[in-house]
């Protein structure tokens, strides 16, 4: 096993080894850029952990790893364009720096070469590879829908909220993991297992994004605090804000919820006093809690040595100890 960092420069290393140039250049320019951004390449980097927590080395996953690092930025692509966003990690977005039909063609061009990655692959490693791939991909587009429709809903319940990040979020983590199962061909129980392992650490880690984005410090968390409530977005803390708030508190949140002042200040003061006193911020550590430990009491199931348990668990802890 290697520390994160490793897995890290690995993948960036066979990044670098997969470049050429290609014409037309304004479809592959705009793809090198967007991977060249960085990131912390978290879901490319389990796929490498799973294989070797599986006895298989990490080289054997760097296709299938890379596979997965160019889906989740194609995904950004898209999505930068349907939020209209001019900034991707500090850099302007490919459709503000080529254009919108660059954006849209280069984004298809990453989702067809990321299943070209899986031909490094014998037979059946790539047939369960695409099977899996598929699934989670057309997920991830179910939730970016529904995460569209909710925009334009009030009646958003908790079960669907959680559906939702499940598929905008989870499932990619989980499905990067399995992979490294799969390429290991390990039983189906530990894959089931690991999968299981990273869709609960998932939904975590996405609920902790929620309530770092209203409580948490602007040093650290690496976006603005408070984007969601300037958006309106109307997440889990806001949703538990309203189901556990009197009649006049859910009130005054859907109006502050439905209004985009010139200054968000007193806007975002006051809606964190209504997290806060509702119980709502309480109840969203409680769930991060909930999944992290539902995350680890899957790895006791797993059939792997301890020290594999013991080496997935700290990275669980590692990725949600981000200060608050």
């Amino acid at each position: 096993m290697h520390t994160i960092h490793q897995y890290q420069e690995f993948l960036s290393d066979y990044l670098q080894s997969q470049y050429e140039t290609k014409e037309p250049r304004n479809l592959y320019e705009p793809i090198h850029y967007i991977l060249g951004l960085g990131g912390k390449r978290m879901r490319p980097v389990l796929t490498l952990m799973a294989a070797e927590v599986f006895d298989v080395d990490y080289k054997k996953a760097l296709p299938a790893a890379l596979a997965v690092e160019i889906f989740h930025n194609f995904s950004l692509v898209h999505d930068d364009i349907m939020d209209d966003a001019p900034l991707r990690r500090g850099k302007k977005t490919v459709h503000e720096k080529w254009n919108l039909n660059t954006g849209i063609l280069s984004g298809d061009a990453m989702l067809i070469l990321a299943y070209q990655y899986f031909e490094h692959y014998e037979p059946i490693v790539f047939r369960d590879l695409a099977k899996l791939f598929s699934k989670t991909a057309l997920e991830v587009c179910e939730g970016q829908q529904w995460d569209v429709d909710f925009e334009e809903r009030n009646d958003v319940t908790i079960p669907e909220y959680l559906k939702m990040i499940q598929c905008k979020t989870a499932v990619l983590v989980a499905a990067a993991m399995k992979m490294g199962a799969i390429i290991a061909e390990t039983s189906q129980e530990n894959a089931d297992l690991i999968y299981d392992f990273g869709l609960n650490l998932g939904l975590a880690f996405q609920l902790q994004d929620d309530y770092l984005d209203a409580f948490g410090d602007p040093e650290t968390f690496g976006k603005q605090v408070g984007g969601d409530i300037i958006e309106n977005k109307k997440t889990f803390l806001y949703l538990k804000a309203v189901a556990f708030s009197k009649e006049e508190e859910a009130q005054e949140l859907r109006r502050l919820f439905a209004i985009h002042p010139a200054d968000n200040f007193a806007k975002i003061k006051t809606v964190k006093e209504l997290f806060i006193a509702s119980g709502a911020a309480k109840a969203t550590q409680d769930a991060i809690q909930d999944f992290t430990f539902k995350a680890f009491h899957t790895l006791e199931k797993m059939n792997i040595d301890s020290d594999k348990k013991a080496l997935l668990k700290i990275f669980g802890e590692n990725l949600m100890g981000r200060k608050v």
